[in-house]
């Protein structure tokens, strides 16, 4: 990796949109401005209310003096103009219109303050726990703040939960007044499967990007912080979802990447020295009767967790008390949020339920999870 990458702090994630699995990560969770990147959640919340029926695609909504006065990028709105819901998203989605976008804002929340504390109870409700938004566009706030692992969880949310509205990431341009506005996302036409999601710039963070792609039916969620230039975000990006593909393809269990990462173990990385990689892959199987000697089968839960990281320290710490284990993190939906249940899987009844009882012992919470579960 170039160090132009690195240079305004990097930081890179990438998940099986399939599965929630995490095929890479580095300072995953390290706090970062999140940009324009901050227009998703904008735009997550107005599908949201699209969704409810308190928005509507072509209800027209007033420009503040606020709004019309946000810095570019903008596409020039007036105060006391009206710009429908539509073309408001479409603003933002295309040209990253900082003035559009707090008009969208403002309509939901009355002001753009409300807003922010509304996009940031929504984002802990997604599971974005690192989050913290204080505005709608993504404009410098020293407050404002956010991680790659989050950022791909919000793009899971638009992609899992606003299906109908998410084709909007994909728009090439957006006419407006006579001029037309190409979409900042050079991916869309760059890289083959590419189908939104979001840039961001601004100085504090460098060059950021978030990117979904599909190909022969599986898709990846890409996001990448501190690029020095646009060129050295997207071409990282591109290394990124080529090794992505390439792991689905091979359907190894070898690590996607190994890259050198400062946090300590135990801390929510297993690191490519402790052995197998955890995989957040759901394993489906066809019932069958319980039977002590179905060996390989038989699992240790150790909990369901709000974060994966969480799920990810879990499994670190206990590794190599199981050395014949295959570590598991596997999501699962409950409610409005994603929970990560933390396995060791591959073990007899026998092995499963001496484990537990070990784990017991030590005041630690288990369960024995059986083949058939």
């Amino acid at each position: 990796m170039s160090a132009d990458v690195r240079a305004a702090g990097y930081s890179a994630i990438v998940l099986d949109a399939d599965t929630g699995r995490v095929l890479h990560a580095h300072e995953a969770d390290t706090l970062r401005y999140p940009a324009s990147l901050t227009k998703m959640m904008t735009l997550y919340m107005a599908f949201d209310a699209l969704k409810d029926g308190r928005l509507k695609l072509d209800q027209r909504i007033t420009v503040s003096a606020r709004a019309a006065g946000q810095a570019p990028s903008a596409i020039g709105l007036r105060p006391g103009q009206t710009i429908t819901v539509r073309e408001a998203i479409l603003a933002a989605v295309t040209k990253s219109a900082n003035d559009a976008t707090v008009a969208l804002g403002e309509a939901i929340g009355g002001t753009e303050a409300k807003f922010a504390e509304m996009m940031t109870h929504r984002a802990r409700q997604l599971g974005m726990h690192n989050t913290t938004f204080k505005n709608a566009s993504g404009l410098p706030n020293p407050h404002q703040k956010s991680t790659a692992r989050d950022m791909a969880t919000l793009a899971l949310a638009l992609l899992k939960n606003h299906k109908n509205y998410y084709s909007y990431f994909s728009t090439p341009e957006f006419e407006w007044n006579d001029r037309v506005f190409a979409n900042h996302n050079h991916l869309l036409k760059r890289y083959e499967g590419v189908d939104g999601i979001k840039t961001g710039y601004i100085r504090a963070s460098g060059f950021n990007l978030v990117a979904s792609a599909k190909r022969n039916n599986r898709r990846v969620i890409g996001v990448v912080f501190g690029g020095t230039s646009v060129k050295a975000r997207d071409d990282r990006m591109i290394q990124l979802l080529d090794a992505a593909f390439k792991k689905l393809e091979d359907d190894s269990n070898a690590p996607l990447m190994v890259e050198k990462d400062d946090r300590k173990p135990g801390f929510g990385l297993i690191s490519s020295a402790e052995a197998a990689p955890v995989t957040g892959k759901a394993k489906t199987k066809t019932p069958k009767p319980t039977n002590d000697n179905t060996a390989g089968e038989w699992a240790v839960q150790l909990g369901a967790f709000r974060k994966a990281t969480a799920a990810e320290s879990v499994l670190a710490k206990l590794r190599h008390s199981l050395p014949g284990a295959e570590p598991l993190v596997e999501p699962v939906e409950s409610g409005n949020s994603t929970l990560y249940r933390a396995r060791l899987t591959g073990l007899s009844a026998e092995e499963a339920r001496k484990a537990c009882r070990q784990l017991k012992q030590k005041k630690m919470n288990c369960s024995v999870i059986s083949p058939d579960a």
